[in-house]
């Protein structure tokens, strides 16, 4: 009898995620508010850790926010994620984060990303639907102050932070995007 251990379970998970076909918009009426919700949390939370982040988010011409980005792995890993994208401060569509990452890594976390979008220009070519991260954007790591430190890089400043509202800064490059607007019937 086989007998599967912790990494290559991750592994397998992460493999999984990344190569099916997810739905970006949640299915039902309270998946789609509780999702929302969530974004909106997270978003609060981002600004309680650090009130200079308020002026950012209100600069930006959109931001996303994914307020759990499960990654994980052992040698080969990944992290997906669902979101919203706000304008205005008004939820506007339905987006989701994949990673596919190669390396020395075990174990797994939950985190959230928030990502500001600098100009309208960038907020249109992530809604043309498949959006990647160039290998040299990284994350801030959200703490007291960190906003002061925000530096766009191709339209985008990125920033995560763990469930104790801290985390280390995150390699985000390679990571993609996908985008669903809101329909209204």
């Amino acid at each position: 009898m086989k007998r599967f251990t912790l990494p290559w379970v991750l592994g397998a998970f992460c493999a999984f995620i990344l190569t099916t076909g997810c739905q970006t918009a949640p299915k039902t009426a309270e998946e789609k508010a509780d999702i929302k919700e969530d974004a909106a949390k997270a978003v609060a939370r981002a600004e309680k850790v650090d009130p200079g982040f308020t002026p950012l988010i209100n600069a930006a011409a959109a931001y996303a926010a994914f307020p759990s980005v499960g990654k994980g792995g052992a040698g080969i890993g990944g992290a997906y994620g669902k979101g919203v994208l706000f304008e205005k401060g008004q939820p506007v569509g339905y987006c989701d984060i994949r990673q596919a990452t190669i390396g020395a890594q075990i174990g797994g976390q939950d985190y959230t990303e928030l990502v500001l979008f600098q100009t309208p220009e960038a907020v249109e070519q992530f809604k043309k639907g498949e959006y990647t991260f160039n290998a040299q954007v990284s994350a801030v790591a959200l703490k007291s102050g960190a906003s002061q430190n925000a530096k766009y890089s191709d339209g985008v400043a990125v920033f995560t932070l763990d469930e104790t509202g801290l985390m280390a800064e995150a390699a985000v490059g390679g990571q993609r995007f996908t985008y669903q607007p809101i329909t209204h019937h």
